[in-house]
């Protein structure tokens, strides 16, 4: 027997771990059906225009995969990616996201995002793949991350960065290779070179 629609919906929701109403066209589906299975409490809107299986275990990173969702070309950076790998004892509230210079300012729908516009090597260099509730996030990694931090000290703050560097050193998630090479492509060596030769 074929699987009715509410099926089929409920499968592509579980599937996609942050689902959009917009992905149904493909499938013929009216998006009303997340509507009425969200009323039913068979799927949970967890943000506008973003819904998730309701048995489905939540992330506490799940506002970064809600962020790619929302902006499939972003990648997450400064104080969102640190939180992601631990580096930090800072909690941002917004998703801090980078977008090329050029792009359009992403429409946040009632999520807090932190738009921050990378160029060139800075926004394609460092960017890992990962998984979070079933999505691909695009996420700077630590190295880059620590270079970023000093690039964008004033809107972090040079402590953040400081903190990044030690613990991303101290938990041996980079290498010095690695934070030369994103201090180069950053533009700040001449920042982090006192700091990086500092290390025990």
């Amino acid at each position: 027997m074929a699987p009715t629609t509410t099926e089929q919906v409920l499968d592509l929701v579980e599937k996609a771990g942050v689902f959009r109403p917009r992905e149904l066209d493909s499938y013929g589906i009216p998006r009303e059906y997340l509507v009425r299975l969200c009323r039913k409490g068979l799927v949970r809107r967890v943000a506008r225009g973003l819904y998730t299986f309701v048995d489905s275990d939540v992330s506490e990173h799940l506002s970064l995969a809600e962020a790619s969702k929302k902006i499939p070309h972003g990648v997450i950076c400064l104080l969102s990616a640190l939180r992601f790998y631990g580096l930090t004892t800072q909690a941002p509230f917004e998703v801090w996201v980078a977008v090329d210079v050029k792009a359009r300012k992403p429409r946040s729908d009632g999520l807090p995002l932190r738009i921050v516009r990378f160029s060139g090597a800075a926004l394609r260099s460092g960017v890992e793949d990962q998984l979070i509730q079933g999505v691909k996030v695009r996420v700077y990694s630590p190295a880059k991350t620590v270079a970023d931090c000093f690039k964008y000290r004033n809107k972090t703050g040079l402590d953040v960065a400081l903190e990044a560097l030690r613990e991303c050193w101290r938990e041996r998630r980079c290498t010095m290779d690695d934070l030369w090479r994103y201090a180069k492509i950053c533009r700040v060596s001449n920042v982090m070179r006192p700091y990086l030769e500092s290390l025990p």
